[in-house]
C-alpha cells in the first residue's frame, strides 16, 4: 500500500493550483457578485489541457489517470466550486461517458474536440419533475427512420448556456417494466433545430458558473448520435454519475482545505481577550474537525481514483467519498464563518462564498439522503455491483499516452 503521489500527480496538482490561484482567484469574487458565468476560465482550462486531463492522447487528451482528475478537482474547488463544476460536467459526466460507451466514430467526432477544449459539453438528466427519482423522465425520443424526435425539458443543467454538446436522456419505450429500461442516451448538439437554453437566476451558490435549462421541441437527432443501445440509457447515466460523484468528492475535499487554510490564517491574526483566537479551545476544536475531515475525505477520493485506475467498478466507494466530503465541507464552511465572526457573514471574506457553494454539493448528483440509502443497501446486501455491458477502461499509461 503506497500513499505517495507520483511526480506526475504532484506536477498536475501544481499546474492546476497555479492556474486557479493566478488566473481565477483574482476575479472569482467579481463574477460571483455579478452572478455571471466565468467563461474565460473555462476557455483557459481548455487551452491548458485540463479539460482533457484523463482522456487518452489519441482522443485529444493528456493521457493522465483518474487520480490526476481528482487532484485537479481538489485544487480548483479550493478556489471556487464553479471551477470544479466544469470538470465534473465536461469531463466526468460527459467525456468519460463517451470514452466508456461511445463508438470509435463518436469518439473522433465528439470526444476529440471536447478533450482539446474546442467544444464544451454538458450532462442533461435532471428534469423539473425528475431529480432523485432519475427514472421518472418525461422527455421522450421517438424513432422515425434514421432519426429520433426528442421533446422535453431539462432543468438544473450545469454549463447549459455555454456547452456545445449535451448528453441527453430520454424515454424511448414508455411501456418498459421496470421503467428505467425504457431510457436511452443521446448526444444532442446545440446547433440542432429546436434546441433552446437559458440560465437559472437567483441561485444561492456557484454563482460564477452556468446553471440553466434545456428545452427540446421536435429536435431531430440522428441515430448515429445515440450513445449505447436503446434501453441502456439508465446504465449510461448511472455510470457517468459514478465519475461525477468522484469529482464532487474530490472537489469538496478542496473546499474543506480552503476553509481550514482561511480559518487558520484568521485565527492567528484576530485577537480577543488579549490573545489570538486560535488560543481559544473551542476555536481549536472547529479547526481540528476541519483537519480531520480533510484527511478522511482525501483518502476516500484517492481510494476511489485508484479503483478507477484498476478498471474496477466503484459505485459505493465514490458514493461514500461524495457523501462524506460534501457534508464535511458544509460543516467546515459553517465553522469557518463562525470563526470569522461578523466578517464571515460578509462577502469581504471568501468563507461566506464557501458556505453558499458548499450546500449545492449536498444536493446535486445524489442528495445526502440518497447516498445514505446507497450505503445502507450495500451494507445490508440489498444492492451489489453488476457488470455493465461497457466498463470504464482501466488506466494504462503506455496505451493512454500513445499517439493516434
Amino acid at each position: 500500500m503506497d500513499f505517495e503521489l507520483t511526480e506526475e500527480h504532484k506536477m498536475v496538482a501544481r499546474m492546476v493550483r497555479d492556474f486557479a490561484e493566478k488566473e481565477a482567484a483574482p476575479y472569482i469574487k467579481e463574477y460571483d457578485r455579478a452572478h455571471k458565468p466565468f467563461t474565460k476560465a473555462i476557455e483557459r482550462m481548455g487551452e491548458l489541457g485540463i479539460l482533457g486531463i484523463c482522456i487518452p492522447v489519441r482522443y485529444g487528451g493528456q493521457g493522465m489517470d483518474y487520480i490526476s482528475l481528482g487532484l485537479a478537482c481538489e485544487e480548483l474547488e479550493r478556489v471556487d466550486s464553479s471551477l470544479r463544476v466544469v470538470l465534473s460536467v465536461h469531463v466526468a459526466l460527459n467525456s468519460l461517458g463517451l470514452l466508456q460507451w461511445g463508438t470509435e466514430e463518436q469518439k473522433q467526432r465528439f470526444l476529440v474536440p471536447q478533450a482539446r477544449g474546442e467544444r464544451f459539453a454538458a450532462y442533461a438528466l435532471t428534469e423539473p419533475g425528475a431529480g432523485s427519482d432519475a427514472a421518472a423522465l418525461s422527455t421522450t425520443a421517438r424513432r422515425e427512420g434514421d432519426v429520433y424526435i426528442l421533446n422535453g425539458e431539462k432543468m438544473w443543467i450545469s454549463l447549459a448556456s455555454v456547452a456545445h454538446n449535451f448528453l441527453v436522456f430520454a424515454v424511448t419505450d414508455p411501456q418498459a417494466k421496470p421503467r428505467h429500461r425504457g431510457i436511452t442516451a443521446f448526444i444532442v448538439e446545440r446547433e440542432m433545430k429546436g434546441v433552446t437554453t437559458g440560465d437559472i437566476h437567483g441561485k444561492m451558490g456557484v454563482r460564477a458558473g452556468s446553471t440553466g435549462w434545456i428545452a427540446m421541441e421536435d429536435v431531430e437527432v440522428p441515430v448515429e448520435n445515440r450513445l449505447g443501445e436503446e434501453g441502456e440509457g439508465f446504465k449510461v447515466a448511472m455510470s457517468c454519475l459514478d465519475n461525477g460523484r468522484y469529482t464532487i468528492g474530490a472537489g469538496a475535499t478542496g473546499l474543506i482545505r480552503a476553509c481550514l487554510e482561511a480559518s487558520v490564517k484568521y485565527a492567528r491574526e484576530r485577537k480577543t481577550f488579549g490573545k489570538e483566537i486560535g488560543q481559544h479551545q473551542l476555536v481549536q476544536q472547529m479547526i481540528a474537525h476541519m483537519k480531520r475531515d480533510y484527511e478522511i475525505a482525501r483518502l476516500l477520493y484517492l481510494r476511489a481514483g485508484w479503483l478507477k485506475n484498476q478498471g474496477v467498478r466503484n459505485t459505493w466507494q465514490t458514493s461514500l467519498a461524495k457523501w462524506f466530503a460534501t457534508e464535511a465541507s458544509f460543516q467546515a464552511a459553517s465553522n469557518a464563518v463562525q470563526i470569522h465572526g461578523a466578517y464571515g457573514y460578509s462577502d469581504e471574506y471568501d468563507v461566506e462564498r464557501y458556505l453558499r457553494n458548499s450546500k449545492g454539493a449536498c444536493i446535486y448528483e445524489g442528495t445526502t439522503q440518497i447516498h445514505e440509502i446507497i450505503q445502507a443497501q450495500y451494507a445490508l446486501g440489498y444492492r451489489e455491483d453488476r457488470p455493465l455491458r461497457c466498463e470504464l477502461p482501466a488506466y494504462d499509461p503506455e496505451e493512454w499516452q500513445r499517439e493516434a
